[in-house]
């Protein structure tokens, strides 16, 4: 079988490629700049969202692992890559969204739900993963929050973060067998507060910051306090824990603590 992985390069990606490279499939990889191929991985460049070079990308391709994204414009990229996509005759499109994709209003997330809407439509058939926010993306988001003199925490806004090995596993699982359509949100073992998630950090990091709580406004704080961001009832849970992930990660001059509302 040959594969087509996009977005090789990112946080996801780079637990995806060897994955795939390893399975024993021929893998070819869409950079938007020249890389010198690897054993087991051929390299192309193009854009999706511009198209330029997506044709020769996905010419004898089969299964095409979609992992590309960015904070806008991910639904035209879906789209130009699947009319490519459809042209070449790929019989398995493999698609990573976000929990939360069809609740959100925000454009990250009306984007990725474009992006399904153009996968589910394309005529070819696929296989579609919701996951949560990866642990990665959390703490790079606390970590930017507790360089702030005065911390504003909104809220409400609760994380259930997944580790991204276990994103990358299930995927590949799904790229290797038959089409299954859209299948079971992955979401992480346990909700946190984004309040105690900060507060963690920086006992780990031995700082103090004064937290201020800020109320997220209109549709989006409705959305975020509800919790339309998780999936507490019918996801698959992974294993790896944020305290796990941190302990891992966080060269800590205390041992990081967990927040007491870490449960689901």
């Amino acid at each position: 079988m040959a594969i087509l992985l996009t977005g090789g390069t990112g946080t996801l990606g780079r637990h995806v490629l060897p994955l795939l490279r390893d399975s024993g499939h021929d893998l070819r990889v869409l950079t938007r700049s020249s890389r010198t191929p690897e054993h087991g991985a051929e390299y192309v460049t193009g854009d999706l969202r511009t198209g330029t070079g997506i044709e020769r990308a996905v010419d004898g391709i089969e299964t095409i692992v979609h992992l590309a994204g960015g904070p806008k414009g991910d639904d035209e990229a879906t789209r130009n890559l699947v009319r490519a996509a459809r042209g070449a005759g790929v019989t398995h499109v493999v698609y990573i969204s976000v929990v939360g994709a069809d609740r959100v209003p925000l454009g990250y997330f009306r984007a990725k739900l474009g992006a399904e809407k153009a996968v589910a439509e394309s005529g070819i058939a696929f296989s579609m993963l919701r996951a949560a926010q990866f642990h990665d993306l959390v703490l790079d988001v606390v970590a930017r929050m507790a360089r702030l003199p005065v911390v504003p925490v909104p809220g409400g806004l609760r994380f259930q973060p997944v580790d991204s090995r276990e994103v990358a596993t299930r995927l590949v699982e799904l790229s290797l067998g038959v089409p299954a359509g859209m299948v079971a949100d992955l979401a992480g073992p346990a909700v946190h507060p984004l309040r105690d998630l900060v507060a963690g950090y920086l006992h780990a990091r031995g700082k103090r910051r004064p937290m201020m709580p800020v109320r997220m406004p209109g549709n989006v704080g409705r959305a975020y306090r509800a919790g339309d961001n998780l999936n507490l009832a019918t996801a698959t849970h992974g294993v790896r824990t944020w305290q796990e992930f941190m302990t891992e990660r966080l060269p800590a001059t205390a041992p990081f603590r967990a927040s007491s509302a870490g449960n689901r």
